[in-house]
C-alpha cells in the first residue's frame, strides 16, 4: 500500500513542513512590501518633508468615499489636505508630539486597539479559509497510538519508537489497520473500536492532528508522528459531505463502571419500558428530568447542546445521524449507557464563502484554537526575516552549561566564562541576557500537572517564540502598515486639534478687543432676516407633541407648568430665531400667539413645534452680542487664514503636477 509520509518531530506544535510552507510565504510578503516601497512616489513637498501619493489616496478615499477621481474633485481636496498638513507639521515643530497628554492617549489607544492586529492578517485569513474548506466534509478516522511512557510512567522513547515503527511496517506489508491497532495501540478504547474513533470534522483534533488526516487520501495511513506524549498514526476510512449541526434530545441511563450482565439487563429493561411509554405519548421533557442520568440536558427537559460529528461517541452519534426527525430512537448502548434519542432538527453546514457572519464565526473559532500557535510561528518567521534574531556567539556554546548548573546544581564539564549578564539573543537592537533567560526557563522548566520536567532545548525554543512575538507587539507599527495608519491618524488628529485649540479656537475666544474690530469693520453681514421671539418644543415622538400642543391651546402662558408634566419627553428652548428656523414656520403665515403645527424628523420620528411670542417682519442689524456667534466663527477663519499664509511660507509647497495627473480618472 502506498503510504503518506509526514514529518516527525520531539513536539507536537510543530509541524515542519508547514513551517517550510510559512517560512516560504513570509519571505515572499517581506519581499512584495520592500518591492511597494520602491515603487513610492512623492506627490509633493511641504518645506523639506515629502507627502507619499499613496498616503494621500489613502486620506481621500477615507474622507471622501472615493465617490469620483475627476479632477476637480482630487484638486480640491488637496488643497484641504495641504492646509491640514501645514499644520500638523508646524505641530511637530513645536513639539506637541512630546506633551505627556500626547503621548498617553497615544499609548492608551495603542493598548486598546493592539490585540485586533496582532495576529498576522494575511495567514489569519488562510487559516480562516481553510477552516471553512474543511467544514465542508467529514472525515472517518482510524488510530494507532503509542505512548512514550513505561509500565512505571518513566520516559521510554526508545521502546516505543521501536513499537510504532514495527506496527508500521506491518501496515506496508498489507496487514489490516483494526489488527495492527489490536496488537500493538495503547488506546484504552481499542478493544472496542479497534482503532476506528469514527468521523471527525474541523476542529475536534488538535491542529497538528487535524493536518495530518486532512491531507490524507481515503484509504492511506500516515507515517509515524510523535507528539509530546508519544507517537500516532493515522488512517483515512473515509470521506463524507458534513451532516451539519444536530439539535437532539436523550434521555441516558447510565452504567456505573464494570457493571455486570445483571445491571446491564436491567437497564435495558428500564430503557424499554420508557421508549414503550414516549411512543404512546408520555411527556419527554419530564421524563428526561426524572430519568436522565445526563445531567447537563436532563436540566433543560433532554434537550441537548448543538453538536456535530466528533464529539461523541461513534455509536451515538452515527444513531442519531440515521434517526429520521421526530422520532425516538429504541434503547441502544454505549461506553456510557442506554441512550434514547430524538432528533428534534438538522442545521447544513454553511457552503457560502461570502457568508459574513459565518466566516467572522470562523475567524472567532480560529483564534480560540491551537491554530494560533500557527500565527506565532508566522510573527517568529517575519521577526527573523525583517528585524533580524540571533542567538549571540558569546553565550552560544555555554548556555546549556550555565543553566545545568545554575538550576539544577550540576557541576559543568569545564569552567563557564559566561555569567548571568551575558548577551544570550539579539533581536533587531534589543539584548536578552542569560539572566532573562534563566528566569523564564524557571517558570516554565515542568510539564503541565507536574508530570516531569521538560529538556531545556525545548524550553528555548519556546523561548524563542515568546520573545520574537513580544518584539512583534512592541514594535508592531514596522510590521502593520494597517495598525500603524490607524496610529498615526489618531496621532496627527490629535496634534492638529491641540495645535487649532492654541492657534486658533482659543486665541479668538479670548480676543474680546479683536472680535469687536472684526464686528465694527463687518457690521453690514450681521442681520437678522424675517424673524420672532419663540419657544421650540422638541417631542419624542408625534403623538406627545399633538397632545402637548393640545394642552398649550388653552393656556400658552403657562406652558412651562404643561411641559413639567412630560419630563424626559419634552425639551425646550425659548430665544430669537429667523423664520427659517422655527419647525412649522412654513405651514402658516406666523403671527403672535401662534402654536405652529408639529413637524415630523424622518430620522429618529421625534416631533418639534413653536409658540410664537412676538414678530419681527422686516430684517433688522444684530447688534454685537446678538451676532456674537457669527462673529466669533468668522474670526477664526479671518485668524486661519493669516495663519495659513504664514505657513506656507514657512513650509514652501510644491506639487509634482505629473504624478497629481496620474491621479485623475476621467
Amino acid at each position: 500500500m502506498t503510504t503518506h509520509y509526514l514529518c516527525s518531530d520531539e513536539n507536537a506544535s510543530d509541524d515542519l513542513r508547514y513551517t517550510q510552507i510559512l517560512k516560504k510565504m513570509v519571505t515572499l510578503s517581506v519581499s512584495l512590501f520592500f518591492v511597494l516601497i520602491s515603487q513610492s512616489q512623492t506627490l509633493l513637498t511641504l518645506g523639506d518633508h515629502k507627502v507619499d501619493i499613496k498616503e494621500f489616496r489613502q486620506a481621500y478615499q477615507k474622507n471622501t468615499n472615493a465617490v469620483s477621481y475627476d479632477k476637480q474633485s482630487i484638486n480640491e481636496y488637496l488643497q484641504l489636505y495641504i492646509n491640514s498638513k501645514l499644520k500638523i507639521r508646524e505641530a511637530y515643530n513645536r513639539g506637541y508630539d512630546t506633551l505627556p497628554q500626547q503621548r498617553e492617549e497615544l499609548i492608551n489607544l495603542r493598548s486598546q486597539i493592539i490585540d485586533n492586529y496582532m495576529n498576522d492578517p494575511e495567514t489569519m485569513d488562510k487559516l480562516v479559509m481553510e477552516a471553512f474548506e474543511r467544514s465542508q466534509k467529514e472525515i472517518e478516522i482510524a488510530h494507532i497510538y503509542i505512548g512514550i511512557n513505561d509500565t512505571k510512567g518513566e520516559p521510554d522513547t526508545t521502546d516505543a519508537f521501536n513499537k510504532i515503527n514495527t506496527a508500521f511496517q506491518e501496515l506496508k506489508t498489507g496487514t489490516p489497520f483494526h489488527t495492527v491497532a489490536l496488537r500493538y495501540s495503547q488506546d484504552p478504547d481499542v478493544t472496542t473500536n479497534q482503532g476506528n474513533i469514527g468521523y471527525i470534522t474541523v476542529f475536534n483534533l488538535p491542529y497538528n492532528f487535524e493536518n495530518i488526516v486532512y491531507t490524507l487520501p481515503v484509504q492511506q495511513f500516515s507515517s509515524p508522528y510523535r507528539s509530546k506524549n508519544g507517537y500516532h498514526i493515522f488512517k483515512n476510512l473515509g470521506e463524507r459531505k458534513s451532516m451539519g449541526y444536530i439539535n437532539a434530545w436523550q434521555v441516558l441511563l447510565a452504567l456505573p463502571p464494570g457493571a455486570n450482565e445483571t445491571i446491564k439487563q436491567n437497564t435495558k429493561a428500564l430503557a424499554d419500558s420508557l421508549y414503550k411509554r414516549l411512543v404512546a405519548g408520555d411527556d419527554k421533557e419530564n421524563m428526561a428530568t426524572i430519568y436522565s442520568n445526563d445531567f447537563i440536558s436532563a436540566q433543560a427537559g433532554g434537550k441537548m447542546p448543538e453538536f456535530s460529528v466528533g464529539q461523541y461517541d461513534p455509536v451515538f452519534e452515527n444513531t442519531v445521524i440515521a434517526l429520521p426527525l421526530n422520532t425516538f430512537s429504541k434503547p441502544f448502548e454505549t461506553a456510557y449507557g442506554f441512550h434514547i434519542v430524538n432528533k428534534l432538527s438538522v442545521t447544513p453546514v454553511i457552503t457560502d464563502v461570502q457568508d459574513t457572519e459565518n466566516m467572522l464565526a470562523l475567524r472567532t473559532r480560529v483564534n480560540q484554537s491551537d491554530r494560533i500557535e500557527t500565527l506565532k510561528l508566522v510573527i517568529h518567521e517575519k521577526v527573523k526575516k525583517q528585524a533580524g534574531f540571533q542567538m549571540l556567539p558569546t553565550a552560544e556554546k555555554e548556555w546549556l552549561w550555565i543553566t545545568d548548573s545554575i538550576l539544577e546544581n550540576r557541576q559543568p564539564p569545564s569552567a563557564i566564562q559566561i555569567n548571568r549578564e551575558t548577551p544570550f539573543i539579539k533581536i533587531g537592537e534589543q539584548i536578552f541576557s542569560i539572566q532573562n533567560w534563566l528566569d523564564y526557563a524557571q517558570l516554565h522548566r515542568y510539564k503541565p500537572g507536574s508530570s516531569g520536567q521538560r529538556a531545556y532545548e525545548e524550553i528555548l525554543e519556546d523561548y524563542k517564540i515568546v520573545l520574537s512575538n513580544n518584539y512583534y507587539r512592541d514594535h508592531l507599527e514596522d510590521f502593520n502598515p494597517g495598525f500603524a495608519n490607524q496610529l498615526n491618524d489618531f496621532k496627527e488628529g490629535n496634534l492638529f486639534f491641540e495645535i487649532m485649540q492654541q492657534e486658533i479656537w482659543n486665541r479668538a475666544q479670548d480676543d474680546s478687543l479683536g472680535l469687536k474690530n472684526y464686528y465694527d469693520q463687518h457690521r453690514a453681514k450681521y442681520t437678522w432676516e424675517k424673524s420672532a421671539d419663540a419657544i421650540l418644543f422638541y417631542c419624542t415622538d408625534d403623538a406627545t407633541a399633538k397632545e402637548l400642543r393640545q394642552a398649550l391651546m388653552n393656556d400658552p402662558g403657562k406652558w412651562q407648568e404643561v411641559v413639567a408634566r412630560y419630563g424626559e419627553k419634552v425639551i425646550t428652548d425659548s430665544a430669537r430665531y429667523e423664520w427659517a428656523q422655527i419647525p412649522g414656520a412654513d405651514t402658516k403665515p406666523l403671527e403672535k400667539g401662534l402654536i405652529t403645527s408639529p413637524i415630523i424628523n424622518d430620522n429618529d420620528q421625534s416631533a418639534s413645534f413653536a409658540y410664537i411670542i412676538s414678530i419681527y417682519p422686516q430684517p433688522e442689524p444684530r447688534n454685537f452680542n446678538e451676532s456674537r456667534g457669527f462673529i466669533l466663527n468668522d474670526y477664526q477663519q479671518h485668524l486661519e487664514t493669516q495663519w495659513l499664509n504664514s505657513l506656507r511660507k514657512k513650509y514652501p509647497v510644491k506639487i509634482r503636477q505629473k504624478t497629481l495627473r496620474s491621479l485623475y480618472k476621467k
